[in-house]
This record gives C-alpha cells, sequence and structure tokens, in this order.
C-alpha cells in the first residue's frame, strides 16, 4: 500500500518549540539553511525514488522561489503550510483566511501549480477550531493533513477520527491525519521529534498496522531541518525545546533512508484521492 510522505518546509528558527526565544523580527538576519537542507531531502527521495508533498511556509516561498520551482521539477507536490508558521487557534477566522490566501498567493507564483493541500503549522487545527475545515474546503482546498488525534502538551486532538474522514457536512474535503503509534502507554505522531528520538522499528511497526490491520495508508512527516546537526545552537531556548529540537539530528538521514526503502510512498494527494473513494 502507498503511503503519505510529507515534509514541512520551514527554517531552523521559524519551529515553535523557539517561537518564544527568537523573536520574529530577527528572522531576516539569521542563518538561512532551508534552501541546502531541503535539497538535501530532495536528493535523498531521488535516491529512493519516492515521491512526497512539500508543505512550505509561504515566507520561504517569496524568499526561494527557485527551491519551489526545484520542487515541481523533480516532480512532488507543492502544498501550503501557512505563511509565517502561526498556528490556527492564534487567528480568528478572517485572519486564517488572510494567512491561507497570503500564503498560496507566494507558492503558486513560484510553483506554477494549483495548492490544493494545507497543514496547519503544529498541527494546531483542533476543538477550539471548528471553524478552520469550512473555511479551507470553501478557499477550494482539496484537502487538509493537520490533525494529530493525540493528546500532547505541544499539539493534539485526541477526540479526532484516526483516520480519512470529511469533516465538513455536504463538502468532498478530506482531513487526512497523522498516523499514531503507541508508545510507553501513550500515543504519539510518526515523525518529526518522535521519529529521531524513538526506535526505528516502531514507525515501521504503525505503517505496517495502518497498512495490513486497518487497510489504509500511513501518514509520516519530518522537516528539513531534522537532518542538518551542524545548524545553530539557540541561547536561552527552554530544556525541553532544546532536547526536543536537537536531539539524534545525526541519525536523522540515515533512519529515512531505511523507512523509504521499507515502505511505499507517494505524494499525499494522490494518497487522498484514493482515500475519497474508499469512504465515499
Amino acid at each position: 500500500m502507498r503511503n503519505a510522505l510529507s515534509v514541512d518546509v520551514e527554517e531552523w528558527f521559524q519551529v515553535g518549540a523557539f517561537e518564544r526565544t527568537i523573536d520574529r523580527a530577527d528572522w531576516e538576519r539569521l542563518e538561512s539553511r532551508v534552501v541546502a537542507n531541503t535539497t538535501r531531502v530532495l536528493d535523498l527521495f531521488d535516491e529512493s525514488g519516492a515521491k512526497a508533498t512539500f508543505f512550505t511556509l509561504g515566507w520561504v516561498a517569496e524568499r526561494h522561489p527557485r527551491l519551489i520551482r526545484d520542487i515541481v521539477a523533480r516532480g512532488h507536490e507543492i502544498a501550503s503550510h501557512g505563511w509565517g508558521h502561526d498556528r490556527v487557534f492564534t487567528f480568528t477566522p478572517e485572519q486564517f483566511r488572510a494567512d491561507l490566501a497570503r500564503a498560496r498567493a507566494a507558492l503558486e507564483d513560484a510553483g506554477g501549480q494549483a495548492v490544493k493541500g494545507y497543514r496547519a503549522p503544529s498541527f494546531s487545527i483542533d476543538a477550539r477550531t471548528p471553524w478552520a475545515h469550512p473555511i479551507l474546503a470553501e478557499e477550494g482546498y482539496t484537502y487538509s493533513s493537520s490533525v494529530a488525534p493525540i493528546r500532547h502538551d505541544h499539539y493534539g486532538w485526541g477526540e479526532s477520527p484516526i483516520g480519512a474522514h470529511r469533516p465538513v457536512a455536504g463538502s468532498d474535503f478530506i482531513e487526512l491525519p497523522i498516523t499514531m503509534i503507541r508508545f510507553g502507554g501513550r500515543s504519539v505522531t510518526t515523525g518529526g521529534g518522535f521519529f529521531r528520538l524513538l526506535p526505528r522499528v516502531l514507525t515501521d511497526r504503525a505503517v505496517e498496522s495502518v497498512n495490513r490491520r486497518a487497510g489504509r495508508p500511513g501518514v509520516f512527516y519530518f522537516h528539513p531541518w531534522e537532518i542538518d546537526p551542524d545548524q545553530p545552537r539557540v541561547r536561552g531556548a527552554p530544556l525541553k525545546s532544546r532536547l526536543r529540537h536537537y536531539a539524534r539530528l545525526g541519525g536523522m538521514a540515515g533512519k529515512l533512508r531505511h523507512l523509504l526503502r521499507r515502505h511505499e510512498w507517494g505524494r499525499v494527494d494522490g494518497v487522498v484521492a484514493r482515500e475519497a473513494e474508499r469512504i465515499a
């Protein structure tokens, strides 16, 4: 079964872990590493022949349009990660709509293809934002992959369905949540920091389980900065944030190569299209 491979494209300094440590006014003066890191990811995918969806910030697309064109030229999907990594529950509905429009314009101008998918920064569509999915549907998005159906101190919507579903009545719009793993008596997501920190066999088993037992695709994600062990260290960040962000960066590329070999991967839009037929 083909699983959904996704990359959340943002700079190392735009992550939720540092949002209270790094001032947004300082972004422009900080070292940009997103082009080099994302190019490494693209090369990694070329090695395995895997295609993916790159959920990209509009802020990044505006500054690095050649990177967006390179992603498209290599056969991957460009989708929206919002403009500047603001969490959805910090917006009013009107602000959210404006953020979507600004990001989509930058992504489509750079990539030359329609943007139909969306992932909320930090999986921040949850019980606090009942208006988010309807707005995405109204704005012409085909799907979202913005929900982590877990309970976590940083994100999560534990009551949300764990598989693809249609959250807007009367609409074909689909939410494709990130896949969960059970570890140590709790649910965690397949990807990101959990993938770096936990044994790789857990992700293998999670993907195999949803494929064989549940009959649905797995959804995996990571960030380009996670394969960059030489990125700058942020002074003054909370210890938990530093541990989450910097732990085991050096081993990430190797773990990804293993995961890409072990399972079949594809773009999120293709997986959503097949799931739409299954849940019709």
